[in-house]
């Protein structure tokens, strides 16, 4: 049993030692392979058009709680919930860079 204790640990510890050693070089490669979006220039989103479908959202999670799904309905608030947040997030980040 002792044996097979020592055994897997050896194997365990020269299976993470190499993926110790390969992390660092891949990661290095994916870095200087392609620039950063940063580097690349700004990211453009149509506020407009994310406050249109949380509205539709909202709308959807009405009608369905009308309907008695209530279930349902709950999900759509919550992915309206999370397009608002995500829309003031851009806007924060927007006033944050100027």
């Amino acid at each position: 049993m002792r044996r097979r204790i020592s055994a897997l640990a050896v194997t365990a510890a020269v299976a993470g030692g190499v993926l110790f050693a390969a992390l660092p070089a891949q990661a290095a490669t994916t870095a200087a392979g392609r620039p950063s979006v940063a580097a690349g220039g700004g990211i453009s989103v149509n506020i407009d058009e994310l406050r249109q479908q949380s509205a539709d959202l909202k709308a959807k999670a009405n009608r369905l709680d009308h309907e008695g799904e209530h279930e349902a309905a709950k999900r759509a608030r919550a992915q309206a919930n999370a397009l608002d947040k995500r829309i003031q997030a851009y806007l924060d980040a927007e006033e944050n860079m100027s």
